[in-house]
């Protein structure tokens, strides 16, 4: 298979339930090779999209394929996508060992397949556990592994560090990085902004069930800006304006406090010697993803969680 094999294709995706459109008219594109970070406020629409993605769900128009098919036509779709939505599904009395051995039966899967997978995700410690006995995080990686018994070359995963500890998280991340890196496919829907930013290269973002953005992370951010304290800063305001005109854009924080847009730190700090304006403070400024996403969504912080 070629490096495009395995592309999630999403075009005139719609879901309407019950006269309410759930997903309206979606389209975007997730290639291998990157994490890509699947965004957007409670009731967005992101789920039912993952679940039109697996056959779950069946659109009222448009397609959702996974290497140009749709998930019922791949010859082996549990061996092809990865797919952890649902946090449920665990039998109380059967360890996390026998979990998975019920499921690489059931998958047609060698029995090696279940060694290997705890090993990868980090279950051996407590495969004799029963699930009943697990924690939040212990079951996150029990699902993973699950959804990895297949090797898959495409991971759907809803919320996967959810209940994870810090050490946890850290290990997610290298984990996602290292697998879409083996020019596989990987789709995370997240409320973690802060972890999206530090494990994701691509986004998509939705909201309404309507595409808001996708693309690079990088690109979400919008214009930076550097912040200047000066004893002269109106002297600064009006040398910036007068050298630079319409390219620099400058909002007055407080006293002896400006935000500069359209002009890096060097170019600022060059423009203050050459008049003698002393600075105290000259510092980038970057968005957060999280900035980012409640300007794109028009959301209030409130509504991210």
């Amino acid at each position: 298979m070629n490096r495009g094999s395995w592309t999630i294709e999403v075009h005139g995706l719609t879901k309407v339930f019950d006269s309410v459109a759930a997903v309206s008219d979606l389209d975007f594109t997730v290639s291998p090779g990157t994490v890509t970070a699947f965004l957007g406020p409670n009731g967005a629409g992101k789920t039912t999209t993952m679940r039109m993605l697996l056959g779950l769900v069946t659109p009222t128009s448009g397609r959702a394929t996974i290497g140009g098919l749709r998930y019922a036509e791949l010859p082996r779709p549990a061996a092809t996508v990865g797919a952890v939505l649902d946090t449920s599904g665990f039998h109380p009395d059967h360890t996390a060992r026998d979990h998975l051995g019920v499921y690489a039966r059931l998958g047609g899967f060698a029995r090696s397949r279940v060694d290997e997978v705890m090993d990868l995700t980090g279950v051996t410690p407590f495969a004799r556990r029963t699930t009943r006995a697990l924690s939040t995080g212990m079951r996150r990686r029990l699902h993973l592994a699950t959804a990895l018994l297949g090797d898959p070359r495409v991971l759907l995963l809803d919320e996967p560090g959810n209940g994870l500890d810090p050490e946890g998280i850290a290990w997610l991340r290298g984990f996602l990085r290292r697998f879409a890196a083996e020019d596989r496919t990987v789709l995370i829907s997240s409320h973690v902004l802060s972890e999206v930013e530090q494990s994701a290269e691509r986004v998509v973002v939705i909201d309404r069930g309507r595409l808001i953005a996708a693309g690079a992370v990088a690109d979400l951010y919008g214009e930076a800006a550097v912040r200047v304290r000066s004893p002269q800063a109106g002297s600064l305001i009006a040398v910036l304006l007068t050298a630079h005109g319409g390219a620099v854009r400058v909002t007055d924080l407080g006293p002896d406090t400006v935000r500069v847009h359209g002009l890096t730190t060097a170019a600022i700090a060059a423009d203050a010697a050459a008049h003698g304006i002393p600075l105290h403070e000259i510092t980038p400024e970057r968005p957060t993803l999280e900035q980012a996403f409640l300007h794109l969504t028009g959301h209030d912080q409130g509504d991210v969680s």
